[in-house]
């Protein structure tokens, strides 16, 4: 076993984050235990000078681990990995279908990320009485552009890389768990991506870290 095996692993960030939820989801897929603690909004930390000392960019999530700390999270997902899930499929070990899961890891905070969340925080985070939804109507429809790339890729896949559950099923279901999940607005049928995301019902790591209410 490895030094760091031993040392104990925390995760710095608040529960309702899409990217401490990635990274819960893939501690309990690999069973690995850690201790988490709340940072981030109403939490605050995250934007005081120990916290910056480990994560310059304040936000979450931030793993340490010993010595060791690493924030990103679809780095962090990589690393608990390599790190602790040997001979997980999860990550594939082949060149070629782990660079396919990189895709999408990459995927989902350079193109996906961005027009997740405007109508997220409009119809989660913002008042009822404050919210404008023509406009959270025309950012829907943006997003729905981008979530018929996945459907397109799942007609002929159970995951998203084949019939494999992976880190990148992972990534991309903590968004679609908001897409699903927003109410108010018109969103398109899409029928593969719902079947998909219907399988992740049984997985214990979703339904602890990403089956509560939104906030």
């Amino acid at each position: 076993m490895a030094d760091n095996d031993k040392q104990q692993l925390t995760i710095w960030g608040r529960a309702n984050s899409v990217n401490v939820q990635k990274v819960l989801w893939c501690l309990t897929e690999l069973g690995i235990a850690y201790e988490r603690i709340d940072a981030g909004m109403q939490f605050g930390k995250n934007t005081e000078a120990p916290y910056l000392a480990m994560n310059p960019n304040g936000r979450v999530p931030t793993l340490v681990e010993g010595d060791y700390v690493l924030w990103e999270s679809n780095s962090v997902m990589r690393y608990l990995c390599m790190a602790h899930g040997a001979g997980s499929p999860i990550y594939p070990a082949d060149p070629k279908s782990r660079a396919a899961v990189d895709r999408w890891l990459d995927w989902t905070l350079s193109t996906l990320q961005p027009v997740d969340r405007p109508v997220f925080w409009a119809l989660v985070r913002t008042p009822p009485e404050k919210r404008d939804m023509v406009t959270i109507q025309k950012d829907a429809d943006a997003e729905a552009v981008v979530w018929k790339i996945p459907e397109a890729q799942l007609a002929t896949r159970r995951f998203i890389e084949g019939d494999q559950f992976t880190i990148a099923d992972i990534a991309l279901g903590a968004f679609a768990r908001r897409w699903f999940g927003v109410e108010g607005v018109t969103k398109p049928k899409l029928p593969n991506l719902e079947r998909w995301f219907a399988q992740f019902a049984s997985r214990r790591g979703f339904a602890q870290h990403l089956s509560a209410p939104m906030t």
